[in-house]
């Protein structure tokens, strides 16, 4: 494969976002990913319509894109700005069901470097929420130690309380 054009890593994950709870990828930047126009990509979508369910694509709402483009810093301003149709995105199995629907050698491979990348991710997430386990747990432990050093700290003050009200003992023995 000598004419494979490797993305880079960061510039796909750059492009994935996080919409109604999933990870997904936007139609134009799959586009450029592919190396093909947004409509090229939408036609062949819709002549496949049957192929992309809800969970695999879906239209974003006019919300969630205003929303999305406050987030993307790249703002197209002015004439020409204004989109026809709403953008659809791409969940991780659509993205993998339009290397059914593309099927150029580029398409392919750059399907196959996403798809490493939504694992990357997918990795980066299980091995975040191991670690925020483990935090909690520590955090408990931590929170069973405070509650322990006290009961130590109240008995301490138990103990020294009991030696100030104390008597004094009359001495058995010999007295002089």
């Amino acid at each position: 494969m000598e004419n494979e054009i490797l993305l880079s890593e960061e510039l796909i994950s750059n492009k994935i976002y996080f919409i109604r709870g999933q990870k997904v990828m936007f139609d134009s930047d799959l586009a450029l990913l592919y190396g093909i126009e947004t409509r090229i990509l939408k036609q062949a979508v819709k002549r496949n319509l049957s192929r992309f369910p809800e969970d695999f694509m879906f239209e974003l709402t006019k919300i969630e894109y205003d929303s999305s483009r406050s987030q993307i810093v790249t703002l197209k301003n002015g004439r020409g700005s204004n989109l026809k149709y709403l953008p659809s995105v791409f969940t991780e199995h659509g993205v993998l069901m339009l290397s059914s629907v593309l099927k150029s050698d580029k398409a392919i491979q750059t399907n196959i470097q996403i798809m490493r990348i939504f694992s990357k991710v997918r990795q980066m997430l299980l091995d975040t929420t191991d670690l925020k386990i483990d935090i909690l747990q520590i955090q408990k432990k931590l929170e069973n130690h405070d509650k322990n050093i006290e009961l130590v700290f109240s008995y301490l003050d138990e103990l020294s309380e009991k030696k100030e009200n104390e008597k004094p003992r009359t001495k058995i023995g010999y007295k002089k």
